[in-house]
């Protein structure tokens, strides 16, 4: 299943969010979010991409709000999927988690509303080349703890860095 997420009017993120920024809170993650989810419509797909704790759905939630829909929005990890209606009558949310499935096939087997809803694939990175024909690249880059001491180790709150970059077949 291919989807046509092209649309006359073209990009719906707004210049000023494309490229790299430096987040400094979650807070700040989330309004990050909540502007960009009001320039969403349906059809749009945005793929998440960076580590565990790096801040995608907190993004989300952002978004979420951005969009009008119901919540509260938490990780798809274990059930692959919500969808979150919208309560202003635009497009729900559909929030995916692609961490758990075997292929890109998967992926196309959850038959997901493309054209009718905005739609988030945490994960998604080399999987919605599948379901897509074009959609926006979110990476969130979080700092770690000293390697030697825990590499685990990271502040909930520490800047992260976003990218925002517009993808389509023709560039990958």
């Amino acid at each position: 299943m291919r989807t046509a997420t092209s649309r006359e009017n073209g990009s719906m993120i707004p210049d000023d969010i494309l490229g790299t920024r430096d987040v400094a809170t979650s807070a700040e993650m989330e309004a990050l979010g909540r502007r960009i989810g009001a320039q969403l419509v349906a059809g749009d797909v945005l793929v998440l991409t960076g580590p565990l704790g790096a801040g995608k759905t907190t993004l989300t939630r952002g978004i979420a709000e951005g969009l009008g829909v119901r919540g509260p929005v938490q990780s798809p990890t274990f059930v692959i999927a919500r969808t979150h209606p919208s309560l202003t009558g635009g497009a729900p949310l559909v929030h995916a988690d692609a961490y758990r499935l075997g292929d890109a096939s998967e992926l196309e087997d959850l038959d997901l509303d493309l054209d009718g809803s905005v739609t988030i694939v945490e994960w998604g990175r080399g999987a919605i080349e599948s379901v897509a024909d074009e959609w926006w690249d979110i990476e969130i880059a979080r700092p770690t703890g000293d390697a030697e001491e825990d590499p685990e180790n990271l502040d909930l709150d520490a800047p992260r860095t976003v990218v925002v970059t517009k993808c389509t077949l023709r560039d990958t």
